[in-house]
């Protein structure tokens, strides 16, 4: 892949608006996912099963207490009652056991993943994980096509920007953590857009994998997230995992390179 001048200015202002979006994005997401929250949807629903069950055994004494004597509750009626409360009370427990072995599913599988860090995984995510100093995006273009790139800090504050030509097949576009005023930038999560453009001017965006370094696995509200140094991506959005000996960095300069 060679670099370019031929851009136009609204590819790249396309890929800045899309990086500052992302950064938007990827705040409001990290922020959830790292929330110490521990609540859900089934420990509500429990709750208001219980509730459910509470009411329903106050309603079934009341009833008793101010029945008319000289018309008591028939027997049929107080049998079919009295089963609904045993169905409301086994629902209550089998709700509660089953919260239990979810919990320890959860916990058995974060174990697992902890084996992972380590490893360099490849993520669909618009967050880009500067660790020790380098990062690196790979994308595919059919044939060569101009390619606009920004990147922002977690305010959206653009950092980096780069314009190129890509070529056809794999190409893969390397960062040094350099800003474009030549300052070497601290390791964190940044955002990333890549933007191309037609023959039409019209632009759209290309999608593409990010690669970072596994540092640790965590679970919240039953959705496993990797962290990538500060970059926290969902594990469903993760395409691969290597060993990082078989794994060569480049740490050369925020430049591009093709295959």
């Amino acid at each position: 892949m060679t670099t370019t001048t031929d851009s136009t200015t609204s590819l790249l202002s396309t890929a800045v608006s899309s990086a500052r979006s992302a950064a938007t994005t990827n705040a409001a997401s990290i922020t959830s996912a790292s929330s110490t929250d521990t609540s859900s949807s089934s420990t509500s629903a429990l709750a208001s099963l219980s509730g459910n069950f509470t009411t329903f055994l106050t309603l079934l004494t009341t009833q008793l207490k101010n029945q008319d004597p000289s018309s008591p509750m028939s027997s049929d009626t107080f049998t079919s009652e009295l089963a609904q409360f045993a169905g409301v009370e086994q629902q209550v427990a089998t709700n509660t056991n089953l919260q239990t072995l979810i919990s320890l599913t959860e916990n058995g599988q974060q174990s697992t993943d902890m084996a992972l860090v380590g490893k360099t995984a490849q993520a669909s995510t618009t967050q880009l994980p500067l660790q020790n100093g380098t990062s690196s995006i790979s994308f595919t273009t059919t044939s060569a096509e101009p390619i606009a790139i920004a990147v922002t800090d977690s305010s959206g504050n653009v950092v980096k920007t780069d314009e190129l030509t890509s070529t056809a097949g794999t190409n893969t576009w390397t960062w040094n953590g350099t800003s474009d005023s030549g300052s070497q930038l601290t390791d964190g999560s940044y955002n990333i857009a890549v933007e191309t453009e037609d023959g039409s001017g019209n632009t759209s965006a290309v999608p593409f994998t990010v690669t970072g370094t596994v540092t640790g696995v965590t679970n919240n509200s039953g959705t496993m997230y990797v962290k990538m140094g500060d970059s926290l991506v969902d594990m469903s959005d993760v395409k691969s995992f290597t060993d990082a000996s078989s794994t060569t960095a480049s740490t050369s300069s925020s430049s591009t390179t093709g295959s």
